[in-house]
């Protein structure tokens, strides 16, 4: 029986926000993993993190928009626009061996029955890899 993949943030979890019945396995895909973050989570898998350049590139112009006078989501979200965050991270879960690993290993997780809910820092206003990263291994599962 094959399992299923979700996706929700951190402060959900914390705040019992997020729809979960404690059977799902709760995987951070986040690069840099805090001991908060770390705590309310099963694993993390940084390799479906998106790059540090990406990260940096991304945080910097949300910053530059913040002083421009938008709001913290209104900033985060034009900042993906203006870097091409979507493109960019697809491509690097596309090119980069250690992503096509772990996205191999959590396809053949969930193949098996396992329910994974994709775990970030980003809440449901602001644009966030995790969407991406749920379709791309839904996608996936469907061709196996």
């Amino acid at each position: 029986m094959r399992g299923a993949v979700s996706e929700t943030y951190v402060a959900a979890i914390q705040h019992d926000l997020a729809d979960l019945d404690g059977a799902e396995t709760l995987v951070g895909v986040v690069r840099e993993s805090t001991g908060w973050f770390h705590a309310a989570v099963d694993e993390n898998v940084p390799e479906l993190g998106p790059p540090a350049d990406l990260l940096e590139a991304t945080k910097q112009r949300a910053e530059d928009l913040q002083m421009q006078g938008l709001c913290e989501e209104g900033a985060h979200n034009a900042a993906w626009d203006e870097t091409n965050f979507e493109s960019r991270y697809l491509a690097y879960l596309d090119d980069d061996e250690d992503a096509q690993r772990a996205l191999e290993e959590l396809a053949a997780r969930v193949a098996d029955g396992e329910h994974v809910v994709l775990v970030c820092f980003e809440g449901d206003r602001k644009r966030c890899h995790r969407t991406l990263l749920q379709d791309r291994l839904r996608a996936r599962l469907e061709v196996a």
